[in-house]
């Protein structure tokens, strides 16, 4: 960890905002000291932080999180302007530049957005400067409910290819069992999937702000992990001892290799429009020889999509398989099932030459 020079740093709600909603400065401040500290001298933070709907909470006179969407998306509006404006007061104490870079599902899959994405991290890193990095609540539909940014942070330290994952929470750890409860345990490190064999892990946070738990934080760990990033969980009021490797929460091991990046987005974070239907031969050569999806293995198309959206690719008992972005438009589709890209170049004309999904913009799932 003391070698990491490119770190991400992942807090949420809780650790920034009052239970009845809204900023807390001094909770702002302290993380600031920390990560100001830490910056600099051959070391550079991402920060991927939640609390915008939290921080909207107040101003808006509402007494909790609402649930429906609206006023979900209305409470980040007012307060993700509240939160990048408290972190760039914060960081100016130390003379740190901070930039604001609010990502969708969109900005992980799509080719053309995912590398757009990683050009502007990359340049305010270069430039000295902070990138504090929220989902676009604002905008979002199924996004804004995407895990309390857990995930988001496993897939942004991927994509700028970060040296170290750190997530805050408000429990110093993952523990065996609830950590109220006498006789539980902190997991000091995990190796891979059989550390947590049989350890209950608990799905709600206690501050009543946030949406994330520590199910989602473990399952950011296990994609961090499996793509190549080691992993610290810990509590906020200990970042200092993560970033500067003294022990403290739970390290998670790499398990994994660096992948193609877009590919991990593609796999943990797109939304599929659709779905494609496969026969078995087209199964066996999408999963087992990793080639492109051909008209002729599909044999039924589901839902609504157009070129470039990412749809599920699924066999004949419904179970998905694998994920990819799709080269037409649903409308499209039923008049190239099951044909050969010749015939249909013949009939339709050589746009038409060409695969439904390609294999370099196609990932296998797990079984």
């Amino acid at each position: 960890m003391t070698s990491a020079r490119r770190i991400v740093v992942k807090v949420g709600s809780s650790s920034l905002t009052t239970a009845a909603g809204g900023l807390d400065a001094d909770r702002v401040d302290a993380l600031v000291d920390v990560l100001a500290a830490a910056h600099g001298e051959r070391r550079e933070i991402v920060l991927v932080s939640s609390g915008a709907i939290a921080a909207g909470l107040a101003p808006l006179g509402l007494d909790r999180r609402p649930r429906d969407l609206a006023r979900q998306q209305a409470a980040a509006s007012v307060g993700q302007g509240l939160l990048v404006a408290r972190y760039t007061a914060s960081f100016a104490r130390y003379g740190r530049r901070v930039g604001q870079v609010l990502l969708t599902s969109d900005d992980t899959s799509r080719r053309a957005h995912y590398r757009n994405a990683y050009r502007t991290l990359d340049q305010l890193l270069a430039m000295g400067a902070i990138p504090v990095v929220n989902e676009n609540d604002t905008v979002a539909t199924d996004e804004i409910r995407f895990g309390d940014n857990d995930r988001l942070a496993a897939l942004v330290a991927h994509l700028v290819r970060a040296d170290l994952l750190v997530l805050l929470s408000d429990v110093d750890g993952l523990y065996d069992g609830d950590p109220s409860t006498p006789g539980t345990s902190r997991i000091a490190e995990v190796a891979g999937p059989a550390d947590l064999a049989g350890v209950s892990i608990g799905s709600a946070g206690r501050a009543g702000v946030g949406t994330g738990g520590m199910v989602t934080k473990v399952e950011a760990a296990r994609i961090a992990a499996a793509a190549g990033v080691p992993v610290v969980l810990t509590s906020a009021s200990r970042a200092a001892d993560a970033l500067l490797g003294r022990p403290t929460g739970t390290f998670f091991h790499r398990t994994g290799r660096r992948s193609t990046g877009r590919l991990l987005w593609l796999a943990h974070a797109s939304a599929p429009r659709g779905a494609l239907v496969l026969d078995e031969g087209a199964v066996r050569a999408v999963v087992d020889r990793r080639t492109s999806l051909l008209p002729a293995g599909i044999s039924a198309v589901e839902g609504e999509f157009t070129a470039g959206d990412p749809v599920e690719l699924r066999d004949a008992t419904g179970r998905p398989v694998a994920r990819g972005l799709v080269n037409f438009d649903a409308r499209e589709m039923p008049k190239l099932i099951g044909r050969s890209t010749r015939d249909l170049a013949r009939e339709l004309g050589p746009t038409y030459e060409r695969e439904v999904v390609h294999r370099d913009d196609l990932v296998v799932l797990a079984p």
